[in-house]
């Protein structure tokens, strides 16, 4: 794979980047519409193919932020055709590495050393490289180990494609008045991730918490060989869990992987109050054991209490199917809001409600099996509902606390590789897991 010598950092560099792939895309719509005057038949597969290529290349250039956006596009498999979600899963652990001059300039500045003077062995070429960085492998005193790189100007870079982003945002889901703090929150959480300090304060956190849980395991950092830029961590054995479920495997084996991960999400949000928020296949890996390894603590969203009591609240069916509690909560989570109109009271309490009534599915039971396509054809098909909802398009699209974006990004990124399982798990089994 090629690799990369530079990142535009500047905010006239990315802009132009971008610029640029909006006339490829342009260009594609031209030629589209104009072979469909020929060929009325024509559908928009090519289209999408055409305009996910063009995308993808131009956002894994300028990496970061603008990347990351990319791999949480790619989770959302009933939002974008199929084209763009091949296409943007690369970022989560595909994407051209930075070159070897590049890596050992990157050392040099942070530990005043090269790489190869830190350890016994290091690998020049990376095995894995997706948004914020990209890992080597390296040994030391006879470990084998994984050495993690942040791109660099990726955390200086934030602000600008968030300034980017938004404008499109705002026009695309009609946001109104005080929009700006879901994008602060979004902002906040990428320079979280762009902290390697932070993250292995979280990871050594989140290990003591979850590891009694069973099938599960982490790997172990040694911060005398990191930095804010830079994790050092040992190396684990296994596959990702996206290579995993594209294999030929048992009901049995799937249904232990898909229990852990869901014991170890429900234990992080209803006993840490903070969970791991980033529930893509790039950051889980399968050992040869079928045991489930959590690799990346970057993205951690904490869980304040006057957000999980109306939340969880609403994923048991008889307060959905109570008209008082059901409404109360609604302007808890501020999706109502004081100074709403007859119409739009009517209209989000309607909508909401049959959104989670399918939302909350998997808490209906003792059992929950995501091996049936049904629950989430019935997401996709209130998906496409509500993009051609014309009525949708024309009320204020500011509804609902800022932590809903990264906590239904959770449940929608977890139901997604519950699905990709294909396996039955038992709800509620994370409550009586003994500490």
């Amino acid at each position: 794979m090629k690799t990369i010598d530079s990142i535009p950092t500047g905010k006239i560099e990315r802009v132009s980047k971008l610029l640029k792939t909006g006339a490829k895309v342009g260009g594609n719509y031209l030629k589209y519409y104009g072979e469909k005057l020929i060929h009325p038949e024509l559908t928009k597969d090519k289209l999408h193919e055409d305009n996910a290529e063009d995308i993808y290349d131009g956002l894994k250039s300028l990496k970061g932020s603008a990347l990351k956006v990319a791999q949480m596009l790619s989770m959302e498999k009933n939002l974008l055709p199929q084209s763009y979600v091949e296409k943007f899963s690369l970022s989560q652990f595909s994407v051209p590495p930075l070159s070897a001059p590049l890596v050992r300039k990157t050392f040099k500045q942070y530990f005043k050393k090269y790489p190869e003077e830190i350890f016994d062995t290091f690998s020049p070429d990376s095995i894995n490289a997706a948004s914020i960085g990209q890992v080597h492998q390296a040994t030391k005193n006879g470990k084998k180990l994984a050495v993690k790189i942040q791109y660099p100007g990726v955390r200086e870079s934030i602000a600008t494609d968030i300034a980017l982003v938004k404008p499109i945002a705002v026009r695309m889901f009609n946001l109104k008045g005080t929009s700006d703090e879901y994008f602060q929150e979004v902002e906040d959480k990428l320079r979280e991730e762009t902290d390697y300090e932070l993250e292995i304060t979280q990871s050594e956190i989140v290990r003591k918490a979850c590891e009694h849980i069973p099938h599960l395991r982490f790997p172990n950092y040694y911060p005398e060989w990191s930095c804010e830029k830079i994790i050092t961590m040992d190396w684990m054995q296994g596959i990702h869990l996206s290579e995993y479920t594209k294999g030929t495997n048992n009901s049995k084996d799937n249904n232990q992987i898909g229990q852990t991960l869901w014991d170890f999400y429900m234990h992080q949000i209803h006993h840490l109050r903070k969970v791991h928020a980033d529930p893509h296949p790039g950051n889980f890996l399968i050992d040869e054991n079928k045991n489930l390894i959590a690799i990346d603590f970057g993205c951690m969203k904490s869980i304040p209490e006057d957000f999980y009591k109306p939340y969880f609240d609403l994923m048991l069916k008889e307060n959905l199917d109570d008209v008082h509690i059901f409404t109360e909560r609604m302007y808890q989570l501020e999706i109502l809001k004081e100074g709403d109109s007859p119409k739009e009271i009517k209209y989000f309490t309607a909508l909401f409600h049959q959104l989670l009534s399918i939302f909350v599915q998997p808490f209906g039971g003792d059992t929950f099996d995501f091996s049936n396509p049904t629950f989430f054809n019935e997401i996709a098909a209130l998906t496409e509902q509500f993009s051609n909802d014309k009525e949708l398009r024309k009320m204020n699209g500011n509804r609902g606390s800022k932590h809903f974006i990264y906590i239904n990004r959770t449940f929608f990124g977890l139901y997604s590789l519950l699905f990709d399982l294909k396996c039955t798990i038992n709800v509620n089994a994370f409550k009586i897991l003994k500490k």
